[in-house]
C-alpha cells in the first residue's frame, strides 16, 4: 500500500496534517480559532468556516474535494453551538453527506470552539 504525507509550513506538533494511505485520505483535526493572518475568531460559525476552509485546501492538495469525504468527526466545546456549527457545515457538504459523529469535548486551547477531522475515499488508478 502506498502512503503519502501532507504537512504545511508552521504546522505545530509531531503529526501530519493529512496522510493518504492506499485509497483513503485521513485528515487530522482542523481547528479555526484564528484567521489566515493569525487574528482570533470569536464565534463558532467563523471557526467552523475556517476549519472547513483549511480542510478544503488539504483536500485540493491531495486531488480531492468535499464530494470525496466519507466520514467526519466534529468535536464541539459547547453543545449549545451544535445548530450554529451545522449551519456552516451544510454549506461545505451540500451534496451527499458523509457519515458523521459529533462529540462534546474539551479542547487543547480554551479559545477553540470546534475541531473537525475527516476521511476521504480516493481510489488509486
Amino acid at each position: 500500500m502506498s502512503k503519502k504525507y501532507f504537512s504545511a509550513p508552521g504546522a505545530q506538533g509531531p503529526y501530519s496534517l493529512a496522510v493518504k494511505a492506499g485509497d483513503y485520505l485521513y485528515i487530522s483535526g482542523q481547528i479555526g480559532h484564528t484567521d489566515a493572518d493569525g487574528r482570533p475568531l470569536a464565534s463558532v460559525e467563523t471557526q467552523t468556516k475556517r476549519c472547513l476552509e483549511k480542510m478544503a485546501d488539504l483536500l485540493k492538495t491531495a486531488g480531492a474535494s468535499f464530494d470525496d469525504v466519507v466520514k467526519t468527526t466534529v468535536f464541539l466545546k459547547n453543545q449549545e453551538d451544535f445548530t450554529k456549527m451545522n449551519g456552516v457545515y451544510t454549506i461545505f457538504f451540500s451534496g451527499a453527506k458523509p457519515a458523521r459523529s459529533t462529540v462534546i469535548a474539551g479542547m487543547v486551547f480554551p479559545e477553540i470552539m470546534v475541531e473537525i477531522e475527516a476521511v476521504a475515499y480516493l481510489p488509486e488508478a
